[in-house]
């Protein structure tokens, strides 16, 4: 494929083994991987492609959710149209019926190279801070930030965390429950966890299917010590009863992780009671995807309170303090900021450095978090929520940006703003605003028109839970939308300072 040092390689893969062997075939020989999340439709695809410069993309035909198989490759095909410096797509085959001699040489066969390479593959020489991977996260400009980061620092973070969070021993089976396509399958299947010696499983599919019991049988079956899930997952299992995983043998138990979202106590003392069976320690765990690795947590040794994340983790500076940096008294909310660099943070956002300085300008001299959050008396951390524009839906970060971008390119949209409203199972719903142009008239049929739209453009995730039709929409006099007036009205509660509000 002629992939050398430095040379980005774009993942558009099912979480499989085979994209994990991915993934640390770009580690060995210097190659920069950018995992793309394989929910993605083609204009989210194609937008990291193209960001990052990818030579080779690397796929699978197909993808299976819910027994049903979802193609990949016409995504890709459709993605990469016109993309002049994508040189070759290397193409899984699951079934052997996709490939075909016609479709000429950029196309190649993952299954052909996997025969043809020797055993062994010289390791490519690499300084501590030369590139391992992108990662594209959600921002507030509509674009995805490319989060760059480096050999040496991310793995000796991602190792230690791994390690200590954990409690991991040689012989452990370790099962963290995310997509290899966001940071947490990226630190805690592979990199963070395989660098420790354990075994790492890998689920492609749905969670509830054939059946709600689905996650449990595999825990029975592997004999899991630790599984690290996130809050909007439990509160699923939640609403199906503690009948489902009862019905398994769970006594292989020994940890029990959350992660993406803070975890409410009512699924805290769930899980703790119907999962770890009244006797597994959970860890919350609070970090980013530009922080790479754990940056609050409690450790096993640690006291537990549901609802808090827990401390700062080792040599990590955290505070809460107010706009202007001042540090808050405890049981204050406030914003969450790093005041010291830690060895896996990212190094710049790729081919942006303004987006990156951003994260240690907004609020001078430390890292802006863009969290809201509060300690008590004895350190313990509770985050709150997204201080800026991105919701977080099931765990993942969704910029409103991104999908109020994806509505106004339907011709029949003038305008739209996008909120987050709480969720009792995913944390966070999105509901969007919109402001038709002239001439047309809301319908039923046009509100489910956007609806596939988005997701033709975003991705399911993406895809807002309710649309109103709307006259107008709150902004200021230089013309920004003040999505805060519209969620406060939402939600029911005092819209603030509205002295700049444009009418």
């Amino acid at each position: 494929l002629g992939v050398r040092k430095g040379d980005r390689v774009s993942i558009y893969m099912p979480n499989t083994i085979e994209a994990v062997a991915t993934m640390l075939a770009c580690a060995r020989i210097g190659a920069i991987h950018s995992v793309v999340f394989a929910g993605f439709s083609e204009g989210a695809l194609r937008t990291r492609i193209e960001d990052a410069k990818a030579k080779v993309i690397i796929t699978a035909s197909y993808t299976k959710r819910r027994g049903k198989r979802i193609e990949l490759l016409p995504t890709v095909q459709k993605a990469v149209d016109s993309l002049n410096f994508v040189e070759k797509i290397v193409v899984w085959d699951r079934d052997g019926d996709t490939l075909t001699e016609d479709m000429g040489d950029m196309f190649v066969s993952f299954g052909d190279m996997v025969k043809s390479s020797q055993p062994h593959c010289e390791p490519e020489i690499m300084d501590a801070e030369d590139p391992l991977f992108i990662l594209y996260t959600s921002g507030t400009t509509g674009k995805p930030k490319g989060v760059l980061h480096t050999t040496g620092g991310y793995m000796v973070q991602t190792y230690f965390t791994s390690k200590v969070v954990f409690d991991l021993h040689e012989d452990d089976v370790f099962w963290c429950t995310a997509d290899i396509g966001w940071i947490t399958g990226h630190s805690y299947i592979v990199y963070g966890i395989l660098a420790n010696g354990v075994t790492s499983l890998i689920v492609e599919g749905a969670p509830d299917y054939p059946d709600p019991g689905r996650w449990w049988s595999y825990v029975e079956r592997y004999r899991v010590n630790v599984f690290y899930t996130a809050p909007t997952a439990i509160r699923m299992f939640m609403r199906y009863g503690e009948e489902w995983p009862s019905r398994y043998d769970l006594s292989s138990l020994r940890i029990l992780g959350s992660v993406g979202e803070p975890i409410n106590p009512e699924a805290w003392h769930w899980y703790y009671e119907h999962i770890g069976g009244n006797r597994c320690v959970i860890v919350d765990t609070w970090w980013q995807t530009e922080t790479g690795a754990h940056m609050i947590t409690t450790v096993p040794s640690y006291p537990t309170k549901p609802g808090k994340a827990g401390k700062p983790m080792f040599s990590v500076e955290v505070d809460v303090v107010d706009k202007d940096g001042k540090k808050l008294p405890p049981n204050t909310i406030g914003f969450l900021v790093i005041k010291t660099p830690w060895p896996s943070m990212l190094r710049t956002c790729w081919g942006e450095p303004e987006r990156y300085e951003k994260y240690w300008n907004t609020i001078p001299g430390v890292y802006f978090a863009g969290d809201l959050a509060s300690y008590d008396e004895e350190g313990y951390i509770m985050i709150l929520g997204r201080a800026d524009d991105v919701i977080n839906v099931a765990g993942h970060r969704i910029g409103t940006m991104e999908v109020e971008s994806a509505l106004v390119d339907h011709p029949s949209v003038a305008e739209a703003a996008v909120i987050g409203k709480p969720h009792e199972v995913k944390g966070e719903s999105i509901k969007a605003f919109v402001i038709l142009r002239k001439g047309v008239e809301p319908s039923d049929r046009l509100l489910e028109e956007l609806k596939l739209h988005v997701r033709n453009e975003l991705g399911a995730i993406a895809v807002p839970d309710e649309i109103e039709f709307v006259e107008k929409l709150p902004k200021t006099r230089s013309g920004k939308i003040m999505r805060r007036v519209l969620k406060a009205q939402e939600l029911g509660l005092d819209v603030g300072d509205v002295s700049t509000l444009e009418d």
